[in-house]
């Protein structure tokens, strides 16, 4: 059996590790998903799967489509790049909101008032209808119900609708040089998302849609920006909602719920309470604005109103959640986002994808892999095993290098022997020459004599000169270097004096 290097346990300790990892995440239970996606392919408490599933029911209508493209896009079947600059855009852009305002300001009081008489008397007069219903069968009061909410939302909307109408005809014309190419046939336009934030062309697009006789209904929890083409043409300011907290156990301070009821006494039936967190905004609609508000909160604010534009409406909804799986599950709280979206009328629905799945084809290659929790876990562990792998194995790998002791230095040894094999022969001649060899390249080099002759007076004296020292130690040296040169042996003590001799002069003509 082959023997476990450090990298074939190190492999194994991962892949152990992973393996036991892959069992854990598979056995875990999976826990709930709260997130507030609003997506219709999602099953979770805060999908709209259920939602979406029965539009069909709930609209009357077969035509449900999925859009996965912006407002503009699929308004006009046209991109963001395609949208031209035009020197009227602009003029276009705030002719749409100054003919609104100036035909609400056109219309007289009496015609204002005219038009809630007549809604209050439409809905008096549902009222007893509905009290009849309720008597005859027990069992389908909710439908009843609903439907005299539809008969009597639909005798208000045959009064505002002819003010708009009014207001729209006297803005035709002056939208007509700049209309965008929208697309034909009435459709109902919805939204339920987290924030709703459009841009101006999609405003554009959409307010265009609307007043030409459909309807959005927009469901969002945050409207997100306070100004903009689609706010001021609609006329509408967003309030924050200031929660109202209660004391609950051990004196810790909580959110207290939201209670939504219609203001449509025939629709008392389909009211929905909410977690306090669900509900951080109102509507407010500004004076003069042809509207009406349809559902409030226990304090009465408003959290869903119909606002008309043109010869189309618009439904503004802060409170998304009550259309979330988790509410239309419970047949109780499931009467708001019915009753809700029977204000709509029957024809073909275009359901909002864009802004929560973004566009078709348009997704991360590790889609698959970030859509579940252990695939994903899986990834982020291969990833940080290749890095702890990278920083491990970079280091350089090689046998160990033997230290090499450096060789000795054997000069002075080798000296030793060769002296020791002159002083074995007991004649210092040699010696004596080599050292005389020795003085001689010293004064070539030191005192510039390259030839030197000890018997002239005039060289004595130049060394003498040039050493400093006294004429008589000069002779005496050159007496003991003449006598080496010429002798043919040479005794221990005339050795050791000629090396004395020549030591003590280099000493003292060094200084």
């Amino acid at each position: 059996m082959p023997q476990l290097t450090t990298f074939r346990l190190y492999l194994l300790g991962v892949a152990l590790l992973f393996a036991g990892y892959v069992t854990l995440e598979y056995n875990r239970p999976k826990p709930l998903d709260w997130s507030p996606t609003y997506s219709n392919k999602d099953k979770i408490p805060y999908g709209t799967y259920v939602l979406y599933d029965q539009l069909p029911r709930l609209l009357g209508t077969d035509s449900v489509e999925t859009v996965r493209l912006p407002v503009y896009s699929q308004l006009t079947g046209l991109t963001y790049d395609d949208a031209a600059p035009d020197p009227r855009m602009r003029r276009v852009e705030d002719g749409v909101r100054q003919a609104m305002r100036e035909a609400h300001e056109a219309h007289t009081a009496n015609e204002t008032e005219a038009a809630t008489a007549t809604s209050d008397s439409a809905t008096v007069a549902a009222t007893p209808a509905a009290d009849t219903a309720a008597a005859d069968s027990n069992s389908s009061v909710a439908d009843n119900e609903t439907e005299e909410a539809d008969t009597t939302a639909a005798a208000a909307d045959s009064t505002t609708t002819t003010v708009a109408e009014e207001q729209w005809d006297e803005d035709e014309e002056e939208e007509a040089a700049g209309a965008l190419p929208l697309r034909a046939g009435p459709a109902n336009y919805l939204f339920v998302n987290e924030g709703f934030d459009l841009g101006r062309l999609d405003a554009r697009a959409l307010l265009q849609y609307v007043a030409r006789g459909n309807n959005a209904f927009v469901a969002a929890k945050y409207f997100r920006s306070q100004r903009g083409l689609l706010r001021d043409s609609l006329g509408f300011r967003i309030k924050e909602l200031a929660p109202v907290t209660t004391k609950g156990y051990k004196g810790i301070f909580a959110t207290d719920s939201v209670e939504l009821r219609f203001t449509n006494p025939a629709l008392a039936s389909a009211h929905i309470r909410l977690p306090g967190t669900s509900v951080e905004q109102y509507l407010e609609v500004d004076s003069g604005r042809v509207g009406r508000t349809l559902a409030t909160d226990a304090r009465g604010h408003a959290v869903f109103v119909r606002i008309d534009y043109g010869r189309g409406h618009f439904y503004l909804c802060t409170a998304p959640v009550a259309f979330t799986n988790f509410y239309l599950l419970k047949p109780r709280k499931a009467a708001f986002a019915e009753a809700a979206l029977r204000y709509l009328p029957v024809r073909r629905a275009w359901w909002d994808e864009y802004m929560k799945q973004g566009p078709v084809g348009e997704q991360s290659l590790l889609r698959v892999v970030f859509a579940h929790d252990a695939l994903r876990w899986a990834y982020y562990l291969c990833l940080f095993g290749g890095l702890l792998f990278v920083l491990i194995e970079a280091r350089r790998r090689q046998r160990i290098i033997p230290t090499i002791k450096p060789l000795p230095n054997t000069t002075l040894l080798f000296t030793r022997t060769v002296a020791s094999l002159y002083r074995q022969g007991s004649n210092h001649a040699l010696i004596a020459e080599k050292k005389v060899a020795l003085f001689l390249d010293y004064l070539r080099h030191r005192f510039q004599e390259t030839n030197p002759d000890f018997a002239d007076a005039d060289f004595r004296e130049r060394l003498s000169q040039k050493s400093g020292l006294a004429r008589t130690r000069v002779d005496e040296l050159l007496r003991l270097v003449n006598f080496a040169r010429t002798a043919p042996q040479m005794t221990d003590q005339q050795l050791m004096q000629l090396s004395k001799a020549l030591s003590d002069f280099k000493r003292e003509a060094g200084r």
